[in-house]
């Protein structure tokens, strides 16, 4: 009976030391996943480049200056576009997911993208007619005004509906209806001023510069701090409401706090990339089945590593698919994400 203490203390030290050793080889696949896709991606394209000449453009920027140009001005930023704005993106769907206690819910399928394209659409057609360019930050603060647009609808009909399939529908329905008003604006506002508005509308990481990523990268890279700082109240509520209450934890705060965070997010990937699909539900889902935990304090960096390497591989499909021709990112996302999203709604059901 003396030893039974010890013993039990004993399993327990192992069990925590296999969760341990379960994340951190997560984390080490996510990031060798990342480089290896990182090279994939500038090594494929028109031009091939052996992994030798692409490490030394990369660290000396020496050589031929027409590869030279290609990695530096128009791979490179494409490939940190793509992991900035997955791991956003992800990490969005990860803080919905929280707020309406449903992981099926994401920036998607509660119509919050497509009603952030469509603000941002409006703005682009109207600064179009009055500037040559619009700034990134602007871009920014119309998909942010669309996002708590849609985010207020949603946030209305969860008072009127118990179902949270049913306000799932809802919000499906509102983003089919902020994409027709898209549409329509785009068809009748077709011109030479704004003919990337095509391409930027159906969802794609081209065309991306590094003051793109400069100021993608601050945004989400301050938001990414913020988001990390509420891990133990994330954790807290995921535990419920009361509970959270009894640590000190505002609610009524704390859920403006996530709204607001995860809007910003999503709000920053339309604004430069257009809607993106399924990646914020898919992600997050998949992150916390490897590491086999909801901990927010793990499942933070996780999601957002693994939204990376997912929009960078899909970035990879759209791009080489069917070269020269380019599929849209949110074709490639699709085919991925809702396999993984119907099986969701199917382990639920059981």
């Amino acid at each position: 009976m003396k030893d039974t203490p010890a013993k039990e203390l004993s399993a327990f030290q192992k069990e925590n030391i296999k969760r341990r050793a379960r994340y951190v080889m997560v984390f080490v696949l996510l990031i060798a996943a990342l480089f290896a896709i990182c090279i994939l991606n500038i090594n494929t394209g028109n031009v091939d480049m052996s992994v030798s000449r692409i490490i030394e453009i990369l660290f000396e920027r020496s050589g031929d200056p027409y590869e030279v140009s290609i990695i530096w001005k128009i791979r490179l930023p494409r490939i940190l576009m793509a992991a900035i704005l997955g791991g956003a993106l992800s990490l969005s769907g990860f803080m919905l997911q929280t707020f309406f206690e449903n992981p099926i819910a994401g920036p998607f399928v509660l119509g919050i993208s497509s009603s952030a394209k469509m603000v941002v659409a409006f703005v682009m057609i109207w600064f179009m007619n009055y500037y040559r360019a619009v700034s990134s930050y602007v871009l920014i603060a119309a998909a942010f005004v669309g996002s708590l647009i849609s985010i207020l609808f949603i946030i209305l009909f969860s008072r009127r509906l118990n179902s949270m399939a049913t306000l799932l529908v809802a919000g499906i329905m509102i983003g089919y209806i902020c994409s027709a008003i898209t549409d329509f604006v785009v068809t009748f506002a077709a011109d030479s001023d704004i003919v990337n508005l095509h391409n930027w509308s159906k969802g794609s990481f081209s065309g991306m510069n590094w003051s793109n990523v400069k100021v993608a990268a601050i945004v989400v890279g301050i938001t990414l701090v913020v988001v990390f700082l509420e891990a133990k109240p994330i954790s807290a509520y995921q535990l419920g409401e009361a509970y959270a209450q009894s640590m000190g934890v505002n609610i009524k705060v704390f859920r403006i706090i996530l709204i607001m965070l995860s809007s910003i997010l999503s709000a920053t990937v339309t604004a430069f990339a257009g809607p993106i699909s399924f990646v914020g539900i898919a992600v997050p889902f998949l992150v916390k089945r490897l590491l086999n935990t909801s901990k927010p304090i793990v499942v933070i960096p996780g999601t957002f590593l693994g939204g990376a390497v997912f929009c960078m591989f899909c970035d990879l499909i759209a791009r080489m698919a069917f070269s020269p021709t380019e599929l849209n990112i949110s074709t490639v996302t699709s085919i991925f994400g809702a396999p993984i999203v119907i099986y969701m709604m199917l382990k639920r059901k059981r």
